[in-house]
């Protein structure tokens, strides 16, 4: 049970990035990266910027580590989250795809705006459909409120979450860190996601 807890803790970090932090709490920034070091329980990682972050991971932060999947992988039924670029005909290109585990099912559930890149999107949805082509699939996901169209690519990535480890916080490795600036400037993480084999979470 504690480890689904921590499981389910970790993904809900990754993937409600709609939700909007509470007013007795300091906003959320999360940093995306390349791990420089970590050492202490302070890691440092260059972000996507060019800037050097510091950033000290409190007592029992969650790790969540992502690790590569294969678009065979992805079901019908299969409950995911699409980190996705809106097309002009109304559906999403999927950047990245992360399929999450059945203890998860429903998290998030919807469709919000993202920041992996300007006007991306994310979309926590179930697979009810699934249609082959010569470039890609096309899945239609369903959401409590509606339902999307996800256009899927050779380019996309195919990713899913499991546990992690600190021990393998090493230099070069790529991280999204969910971190609060504290008052005296200085950053701390109570939850973070990792990539294994070189992934980049999204």
């Amino acid at each position: 049970m504690m480890s689904r807890l921590i499981l389910l803790f970790g993904l809900a970090a990754a993937v409600l990035a709609g939700a909007q932090a509470s007013a007795q709490q300091p906003p959320t920034t999360r940093v995306r990266g390349t791990i420089e070091s970590f050492d202490g329980g302070v890691l440092d990682v260059k972000a996507r910027d060019g800037a050097s972050v510091k950033i000290k991971l409190a007592e029992g932060a969650r790790v969540t580590a992502i690790t590569r999947m294969k678009v065979d992988d992805i079901k019908q039924g299969s409950y995911i989250g699409v980190a996705g670029m809106p097309e002009t005909d109304g559906s999403q290109r999927a950047v990245s795809i992360n399929i999450f585990p059945e203890a998860a099912r429903g998290l998030g559930d919807g469709f919000y705006p993202y920041d992996l890149q300007p006007n991306s999107t994310m979309t926590n949805a179930a697979v009810s459909e699934m249609v082959e082509s010569n470039d890609g699939k096309t899945l239609l996901v369903k959401y409590k409120d509606g339902e999307k169209k996800i256009i899927v690519t050779p380019q996309t990535q195919v990713s899913t979450f499991g546990p992690g480890n600190k021990d393998d916080l090493k230099p070069g490795v790529k991280v999204v860190v969910n971190a609060t600036k504290l008052g005296d400037g200085s950053f701390e993480s109570r939850g973070m996601q990792y990539g294994r084999d070189g992934l980049q979470p999204m």
